[in-house]
């Protein structure tokens, strides 16, 4: 029996990459994520009984603290957190005056209206999956497909609510109304896959949807199996980046899939279950005033050229980028938009290709349209707009460093979906 003993470096790396978070008993190990937001996010995806904006971070470690729990602004976070071994995580007390119930308009599908009052520290899919009762019962919708908007005056058109959040995040009054509407089919589209090798290599790529999704375009033309949720390509890579799919024997520039809703997917139950936030699904996409930008649409070609490249893509695969989504843009007057962690990318659409890649960058962006008279609503994504667009390589986890080393095998791949509602 062999061990493997780690050194002193590798161990001081693993801690520098890995934190535990601590509420009451129970810990658990987490990336150290350098944007406040994604910590927050953390910690209320595993430790679900508090909304995300209901988080307080704390710590007693450093000397400052004098052995007091201290809350950790968003303002010293990035200055503190590679000093930190653990950081507690308590709920946001909420003084009596805000610690309310209002009465709010519930807007069915059905265009049915009900009466109700609600915590403003419910978290808003709590509150879905409660509605989902009802829904089940007076128009058959499924709960899964359904997303709430908060809107002033009832008028369609509100703000998108996130699941992890609570009511009160959205200052939501009495008289408010939360307007709850069928999500519309949504569709990933233009994944393309780049395959660079520093020879001309035999590679076989693999790709599996979860169940939300089935396949609805592919390019080079294979078979798919599992009801359209898997494909396999086995092409011949050259040095100039070209392709060559050996079924067919074409040559491509890179490898091409689109995918649908797969309404077939959506469970029947409407039992509450907290979802990962940090978990990518076509049924739950959305955007945030908290992890997205807004741009006026006359910016967002500059933003999304800058944020690219610090990502990785080289000029012909962000030349594509843009111009594929810049027709759907140029529909709005004001675009919110964010890209989607790696990881959570990943475990919706995995990707397994032998042999294995130095390094894989994958990137898909979420967009969706916001009129003028919505920009009070994304204060804080307008602000996050005028950031160093470096931010966003931390926030997917990419090695732009290693994606453009040609001395490796390297894999490209780029893919967006505008969310809908």
């Amino acid at each position: 029996m062999s061990v493997t003993l780690l050194s002193e470096e590798t161990k001081k790396t693993q801690n520098l990459q890995l934190l535990t978070l601590k509420h009451g008993e129970n810990r658990v190990m987490v990336g150290r994520h350098r944007p406040y937001n994604l910590m927050l996010n953390a910690a209320s995806k595993h430790f679900p009984s508090i909304a995300s904006d209901m988080v307080r971070l704390q710590t007693n470690e450093l000397d400052v603290c004098e052995g007091h729990y201290v809350d950790i602004t968003a303002e010293i976070w990035a200055d503190v957190i590679d000093l930190l071994d653990v950081v507690e995580v308590t709920k946001r007390e909420v003084d009596e005056e805000n610690s309310s119930k209002v009465t709010i308009k519930v807007v069915f599908p059905s265009g049915e209206i009900q009466t109700t009052e609600v915590s403003t520290e419910l978290r808003v899919d709590k509150f879905i999956a409660d509605a989902s009762q009802t829904l089940m019962g007076t128009s058959g919708e499924c709960p899964t497909k359904i997303r709430a908007l908060h809107s002033k005056d009832g008028r369609l058109g509100g703000l998108a609510m996130r699941g992890n959040r609570s009511i009160g995040s959205y200052s939501i009054k009495d008289g408010h109304s939360i307007i709850l509407r069928v999500r519309e089919p949504s569709r990933c589209k233009k994944p393309v896959i780049y395959l660079y090798s520093p020879s001309d290599i035999d590679v076989s790529v693999k790709l599996s949807l979860i169940p939300e999704w089935s396949l609805s375009v592919i390019y080079p033309v294979v078979a798919t199996e599992d009801h359209g949720q898997r494909l396999e390509w086995n092409v011949r890579t050259h040095q100039d980046g070209s392709l060559t799919e050996h079924n067919s024997g074409l040559d491509v520039s890179y490898l091409f899939w689109e995918a649908e809703t797969n309404s077939q997917a959506f469970p029947r139950s409407p039992a509450y279950k907290p979802q990962p936030v940090d978990t990518f699904s076509p049924i739950s996409s959305s955007l945030d005033d908290m992890d997205s930008i807004v741009i006026p649409v006359n910016k967002a070609t500059v933003y999304l050229d800058k944020s690219l490249k610090v990502l990785g893509l080289h000029t012909e695969a962000r030349t594509s980028f843009i111009t594929y989504w810049l027709p759907s843009f140029l529909k709005h007057e004001y675009i919110a938009l964010r890209f989607v962690p790696q990881a959570a990318y990943e475990r919706a659409a995995s990707l397994s290709i032998s042999p294995q890649p130095d390094v894989v960058t994958r990137i898909c962006m979420l967009f969706k349209g916001i009129c003028k008279e919505h920009l009070a609503n994304w204060t804080s994504a307008q602000m996050q707009a005028e950031k160093d667009v470096a931010w966003w390589v931390d926030v997917v986890g990419v090695d732009p460093a290693r994606a453009g080393d040609t001395s490796l095998f390297r894999v490209l791949e780029w893919g967006g979906m505008e969310v809908l509602i």
